[in-house]
């Protein structure tokens, strides 16, 4: 019994196409993914606003922001826009 050495057939356009189909899909879906992160990021990096955030400059229940963990001196906050009081207080406070 002789044996036939395996012949290769050349690629038809038809499977060149669907790998590149397949390549283009992975590249894409990398970039959607990519975008994906930085919008999120960008979101989270957006301020609420005072009214959103039920800021009010006086102190509750013994809780001011000047103990919050996202207070920033002297009067700014990692996530409530505008001018804020050591002595505020909001929904948003977390407790150092």
């Amino acid at each position: 019994m002789a044996i036939v050495p395996f012949e290769k057939t050349p690629m038809t356009t038809t499977e060149l196409s669907r790998r590149r189909l397949m390549q283009k899909a992975a590249a894409a879906s990398g970039a959607f993914a990519m975008l994906g992160t930085i919008a999120s990021s960008a979101a989270a990096q957006a301020k609420s606003l005072q009214q959103v955030a039920g800021y009010q400059s006086e102190p509750k229940d013994g809780q001011r922001c000047s103990q919050c963990q996202h207070f920033q001196p002297p009067s700014a906050c990692k996530v409530v826009a505008g001018r804020i009081s050591a002595q505020g207080w909001c929904r948003l406070y977390f407790a150092r």
